[in-house]
Formats: structure tokens, sequence, C-alpha cells
């Protein structure tokens, strides 16, 4: 097809106006930021997000984040890999429902950035510091990523992609949140099988029977149980049947794979480390790089700068400087399978 024209974001605001869901996120101006911006002639409000977050440090950082393993082979995840994976899910649920692809991916690329070293065991390790605690999500959008002046939107479906935060406000939200669960269960799982933890020939026979063995099937009919619900209620989630299966598997990863013996003890080392490294930076605010004028911050200030800093870290960087800097025996470092999800 020749193309006269380029198609610019006002066109692709029309198409979006027109053909999207009801109740799907449109895409209008410059997006509704914390700090007003010209509309860009090319780009939606939710592609220039996109862009933002693909170009970001902390999207970047992902590389070197534990998903499942800590110091993974070129074969097992990261959390950029996870954060991929769930974009793929996402768009591909979006797509099948009418709703904005971009945003969905804007918020899946974005929704781990406020992960720490380790998996969720940071979490752990940051909440002692930190009064209202740690939290991935709220931490991704309210701290990590308040420079990339995202949309409302978009924040709002990062900081609320987990289960155990409120329902996102947006239908992409939603869906994300629903890609993220489908993903972890189906590639950690993956993952376990691959570095020997376990064999799919465990998984139970009911599992089996509602969603498949494979990555490829469960992530197969995990999408299209999510895409046949919305075309069917209007609303985002699973069956009873699909739902019961999702849910079966994830049990069947926490007793496998999260909560085994060498993960449980994994975790504690992660947990020992970060505390150690951000218990020193509260000490020696003056070592935080970000930190310019220490005298002039308050207690909690420093703590906050302390946490944000080792938050930031990736694994290696993180456990190279409890080597280097606190004197941290290289025997006492995490190896192995971590926490997923």
């Amino acid at each position: 097809m020749e193309l006269d024209v380029p198609i610019l974001r006002r066109q692709r605001e029309a198409w979006e106006a027109e053909h999207l869901r009801p109740g799907a996120a449109l895409a209008l101006g410059a997006g509704d930021r914390a700090r007003p911006e010209e509309p860009d002639p090319e780009r939606t409000c939710f592609e220039r997000d996109r862009d933002r977050i693909v170009h970001s440090t902390a999207f970047r950082r992902l590389a070197g984040k534990t998903q499942v393993v800590v110091y993974p082979t070129d074969h097992q995840r990261t959390r950029l890999t996870h954060a991929l994976e769930v974009a793929q899910v996402a768009t591909s649920i979006a797509r099948g429902v009418g709703a904005n692809v971009t945003l969905a991916e804007a918020i899946a690329l974005g929704h781990d950035c406020g992960h720490g070293p380790g998996g969720h065991a940071s979490e752990d390790a940051f909440d002692a510091f930190l009064t209202d605690g740690y939290n991935h999500g709220p931490w991704g959008a309210d701290v990590v990523l308040t420079g990339l002046n995202l949309c409302s939107q978009t924040l709002d479906g990062i900081r609320n992609h987990s289960w155990s935060r409120p329902v996102p406000a947006t239908v992409e939200g939603e869906i994300v949140s629903w890609a993220d669960r489908i993903a972890y269960c189906a590639h950690d799982l993956e993952d376990a099988a691959s570095a020997g933890i376990l064999s799919l020939d465990d998984l139970p026979a009911e599992v089996v029977a509602a969603c498949g063995r494979t990555r490829r099937q469960q992530l197969g009919a995990f999408v299209r149980a999510v895409v046949g619900t919305v075309a069917a209620t209007g609303q985002v989630g699973m069956a009873e049947e699909p739902a019961a299966a999702l849910s079966a598997l994830r049990a069947f990863n926490y007793e496998r794979i999260y909560t085994r013996p060498d993960s449980l003890a994994q975790a504690a080392a992660v947990i020992e480390v970060l505390r150690a490294l951000v218990s020193y930076y509260c000490e020696h605010p003056d070592s935080i790089p970000t930190v310019v004028a220490t005298r002039e911050l308050a207690p909690d200030a420093v703590v906050q700068a302390a946490v944000t800093y080792v938050a930031g870290m990736t694994d290696r960087f993180a456990f190279e400087t409890a080597a280097d800097l606190l004197g941290w025996d290289p025997e006492r470092l995490p190896r192995g399978i971590g926490r997923g999800a």
C-alpha cells in the first residue's frame, strides 16, 4: 500500500475513538500527566509512555534482576524478559477484546520497575526500613518512574497490577494484572523444569486437562479464556474452570518452586545482604551517589534515599557491593532458585 501522508497522533486518536470497545482508555492530546506537556505530533500519549519506559534506566536494569533464578543462565528468565512476556500476553488479550493495546503494553513493560535485587525477598528486606512498607508496584509508579512524567492511567496500572492491590482503574490495567499472573505461572514452571527442580510430568492431572503441560499450551488456554470472558460478560477475568486451573498451577509453583527449602534459604540470604547495605547507606549517606547535600536531609529522607539506591541495584551489583564495601564473604551470597511472581 502506498502511503501518501504519515498517520499522525490525531488520526490514531480518531481511530481509537471509533474502534475501541466501550470503556477502553482513549489517548487524548498529551495525556493526564502530573506536569503538563505539549502533545507530540506523531505519538499518542500512551505511545510516549511506552517509549519512555523502554529507554529508562530502571527498565534496562531489569535485565540484571531476579525473576526466579539469581545469576540466571542464558536460558532463564530475568525481570526484563518477564516484563516482555507479560507485555506479549497483555497485548494479545487487549487486541482480542478491543482495548487500548499501547496502554496495556506500557503498563506491562513498566509493571516491575519497582522491584529490587533478589526478587520478592527485597520487599521483605526493605519493609524493615519504611513505615508504610515496600511494595514494588507503588514504589515503581511513585518513586522509580516519577521522573518520566507518565500518564495517570499508566501509573495506575503499574501501581495496582498486583492482586494484593486495589483493582486498576482501567480495563488495560486489569488485563495486565491477569497477564502478569498468566505469564509468570507458565514461564516460572518452564524455567524450574529446565533447571531440574521439577518435571512437567509432576503437574496435577486436572491442571494438564484444563490448560496443558507446556508454556505454549498454557498461555494459549489462559489468553483465550480471558478474551472469551470479556467477550461474553464485558468483565476482565476467566470462567470458573480455567481460573481454577490457573490457581492450581500457581499453588503448584509455590509448593515446588518458590517455597522449597533452597528457595527460602536464598530469600533469607538476599534479605540479610540488602538490609546490611541499606543500614550502611543510612549510616553513610554521603556514599549514596544521588545524595548531594546529606547534611540537609531529614532522617526519614536519608532512609528513603538509601532504600531507593539499593532497590535500584541489579543482583550482581548489590552482591558485589556487599563483598567489596562490607567485606561480605562471597560464600554467603545468594545462589540458585528464588521466589517469582
